[in-house]
């Protein structure tokens, strides 16, 4: 297991203080004594470590502890990417029973954090059989202002320049190149002399580091070497010095050339680093090449032998700027003898590929209107770029799918907008309206790019359900759940007549139907009651509008009228007569007026007559409501004795109600003929009968008609007290036995009394029969 012990940063001339020192050892001796007791291991590498590009040669990294008490451990640095020399194989230590490992910075470390910022070490520990390994990652920070001169600028010799002497004055000769040179405030001084005659004019160098020849150039100074001193201050306190030593080179003997001064090439923008872009050939013998301008050059490099020029970064020009035209000078020379030389101006122009479709925001537009939205609202700005060239003009083409007819919606420039009223109060007309928005760009080959469009129009609820006033009629007599009729109530919102019907008040024998608008009737009727009915149908209708909730009502007033139905027979009172009367031969008489009507509705007062039973010799007849009695009719031999007949009247409603309903009256007629006090015994004139006056006596008798429970009552109660008396009766005859067998003359005598006072009561009645006779004629009197 590896322990971190020891935190160490400075560089190598810097000694921690002695206190320090000391509590570090302290600290150090308790965890080693508490690591001793754990057996070593690699299973808690990774280690993740931030060093400063300050820290220099022998700076202490990272510290580990082992526990290896049977077997001499080893701790090697396996590798390290990058690829450098920065970093010591680990020491390894034994101190009080402990392994000690350190990983530190080598002599030739340059830390920089421009150039490499991350360092990964593979390490490997082995204790007898064990063998663990485990990365040790390294970040270097960048210091602020921090600032090193190295290469060999810095070094004892200084660096060497080549120019030959045909430098043109002023030229640019070198870059000097130091981290830290774009820090603001960095000087650079040449401090060295420049004094003529040795030097033909002072060598000036810019805050950038770039070293320029003198304004009087050197010509006629060929193999000279002029040393320079450069200083270079940083602020801060930091600074550093360097030497360059400018070699001048004679004009060569052999002419070095290109066989045209300028080139001009066309690549495309998707070459990959590295890919060649051309070969620049001059004439000349062992010739070199370099680009020296522009210095450094950060998209294209040469091949010094060959002279190919090839990409160095990806030439994308919308991350690229300024990778669109690029003209780089480029020098051919020999190598022996640098500066013979020659020139080319090569210009690399890079074309745009079209490599990326447009990009859009949003991708995919998906919206809800309502329908009453008026044209020219704006639904969605569609806002899209070129990958591949910003600030490209770009194409928009809306294409519509469903419905493909019907131009509702419309795009200008990049907003999509309603072109056409969206009434969804058609079936199918709206409700979803797909469409695509192809984007297009300019280059080669044209990339479009697809946004579909999904716009859902949802329905409102516009129109006021309505129906039509209406008169249904209904037979008096139609039962419950009989249909009257049915309400057709319209709604134009989709989907269309989405209504519920309803009853506002009125009366309760009706009842309409939610759904399908049917008025039934549920109760009964009476035409004689109630002849019109006002039912207020209440229309509401629903779903039809992207809130649920939300209702529009109307109304409608039905009427109803109940037909007359003849359900009522018509009544005679009396509905039995009994007549006595007197005929005459050859003269009508009229016996009774039959008195019917309907209480119910008492203005129908047409009924029919007619006569049933005992009429067979059609000796009575109707007149209307009168019973007449037609005398004229009989042929000899006329009836001498009285004669009772027993007339049933039909009477029936009149009229065109159907059915016609009808009644019976009970008429008894006792006929009795009238007699002419003297009879002519003469044969030869004819005796003509005095006028003589029919008498029409009328005998009325009332008879008790009790309702049927007091009938049921009554026969119960008469029931219940003959078991009573047939139970006395029973234990009288037991006792009186002999009695009843043998009755006594008193007994007799007392029955004979009670059956002559009975006689005599009849006779009694008989007498009041005669008194009420006693102003007929006697011979009427004699047949009674």
């Amino acid at each position: 297991m590896f322990e971190q012990l020891t935190w160490q940063r400075g560089g190598p001339d810097k000694q921690p203080p002695l206190l320090s020192l000391q509590a570090t050892m302290v600290l150090l001796r308790f965890l080693m004594l508490l690591f001793a007791l754990i057996v070593s291991d690699l299973h808690s590498l990774p280690w993740f470590i931030n060093v400063s590009e300050r820290e220099g040669p022998g700076t202490i990294l990272q510290s580990f502890s082992f526990n290896c008490s049977s077997h001499m451990p080893t701790l090697e640095l396996v590798n390290v990417q990058p690829p450098t020399t920065f970093f010591n194989p680990p020491s390894l230590t034994r101190w009080q029973g402990i392994y000690v490992g350190k990983v530190t910075l080598s002599s030739s470390a340059r830390l920089d954090a421009l150039a490499v910022n991350h360092y990964e070490l593979q390490l490997r520990y082995t204790c007898g059989n064990l063998v663990m390994e485990g990365p040790l990652f390294v970040d270097v920070q960048r210091a602020s202002g921090h600032v090193q001169c190295v290469g060999q600028f810095v070094s004892p010799g200084g660096e060497i320049i080549q120019v030959p002497e045909t430098v043109k004055p002023g030229a640019q000769l070198y870059t000097l190149l130091l981290p830290g040179l774009e820090v603001q405030g960095t000087q650079i001084n040449i401090i060295s002399a420049q004094d003529p005659p040795y030097f033909p004019g002072p060598f000036s160098i810019s805050e950038q580091g770039c070293l320029q020849a003198p304004s009087q150039g050197l010509k006629g100074h060929a193999q000279k070497i002029f040393r320079l001193q450069i200083s270079v201050f940083f602020g801060q306190g930091q600074s550093c010095q360097g030497m360059l030593m400018v070699k001048v080179l004679p004009v060569p003997s052999s002419q070095v050339s290109f066989l045209q001064k300028t080139q001009s090439i066309t690549i495309p923008e998707d070459k990959v680093p590295g890919s060649k872009v051309v070969q620049v050939q001059a004439r000349g013998f062992d010739l070199r090449y370099e680009i020296f301008s522009p210095m450094p050059s950060p998209l294209y490099s040469i091949g010094s032998a060959d002279g190919v020029v090839r990409t160095t970064v990806p030439l994308e020009l919308a991350h690229a700027r300024g990778a669109a035209v690029t003209k780089l000078q480029v020098k051919a020379f020999e190598r022996l003898r640098p500066w013979a030389s020659a020139e080319l101006d090569l210009t690399v122009n890079v074309l745009s590929v079209n490599r990326w479709p447009p990009h859009c925001i949003p991708a995919l537009l998906v919206t809800q209107i309502p329908e009453t939205s008026p044209v020219g609202t704006v639904l969605n700005t569609l806002t899209c770029t070129d990958p591949d060239s910003t600030g490209a003009t770009l194409d928009y083409q809306l294409w519509l799918h469903s419905p493909p007819d019907l131009a509702s919606l419309c795009l200008r420039d990049r907003v999509l907008e309603v072109n056409a009223t969206l009434d969804c109060d058609t079936p199918g007309a709206c409700f979803q309206h797909a469409a695509s928005i192809l984007v297009l760009d300019h280059g080669q080959p044209q990339m479009t790019t697809e946004v579909p469009v999904l716009v859902m129009v949802t329905p409102v609820n516009e129109f006021t359900p309505a129906c039509a006033p209406h008169t249904f009629w209904v037979r008096e007599d139609a039962g419950p759940h009989t249909l009257l009729g049915t309400v057709l109530g319209t709604d134009m919102d989709y989907p269309r007549n989405s209504i519920e019907y309803y009853t506002t008040g009125g009366p309760s024998i009706f009842a309409v139907d939610h759904l399908s608008g049917e008025i039934h009737l549920l109760g009964t009727l009476d035409y004689e009651q109630q002849r019109l009915y006002r039912l207020i149908v209440l229309l509401i209708d629903h779903g039809q509008d992207w809130d649920p909730t939300y209702h529009r009502s109307g109304s409608c007033t039905i009427t109803i009228e109940v037909e007359d139905v003849n359900d009522h027979p018509p009544e005679c009172e009396p509905p039995f007569q009994e007549l006595t009367i007197y005929t005459t031969l050859g003269h009508s008489v009229e016996v009774t007026k039959v008195s019917c009507w309907i209480p119910q509705e008492p203005q129908r007062l047409t009924f029919s007559y007619s006569i049933m039973g005992e009429n067979s010799k059609n000796q009575f007849r109707m007149q209307e409501a009168i019973l007449v009695h037609n005398y004229s009719l009989l042929e000899p031999p006329w009836p001498e004795q009285s004669c009772t007949y027993e007339l049933l009247i039909h009477v029936a409603d009149a009229g065109p109600f159907i059915p016609h309903l009808s009644t019976t009256a009970t008429i008894i007629v006792h006929l009795v003929p009238w007699r002419a006090s003297t009879v002519a015994t003469s044969t030869q004139r004819t005796t003509v009968p005095s006028v003589m006056t029919s008498l029409l006596v009328t005998n009325t008798e009332t008879f008790w008609h009790p309702e049927p429970w007091f009938v049921v009552v009554l026969t119960a109660t008469g029931a219940l007290l003959l078991l009573a008396l047939g139970w006395l009766v029973s234990k009288l005859l037991q006792r009186f036995t002999q009695v009843l067998k043998a009755p006594s003359k008193p007994a007799q005598a007392l029955m004979l009394n009670s059956i002559q006072g009975n006689e005599g009561s009849i006779e009694g009645f008989m007498d009041a029969q005669r008194m009420e006779m006693s102003r007929a004629p006697s011979s009427v009197m004699n047949l009674v």
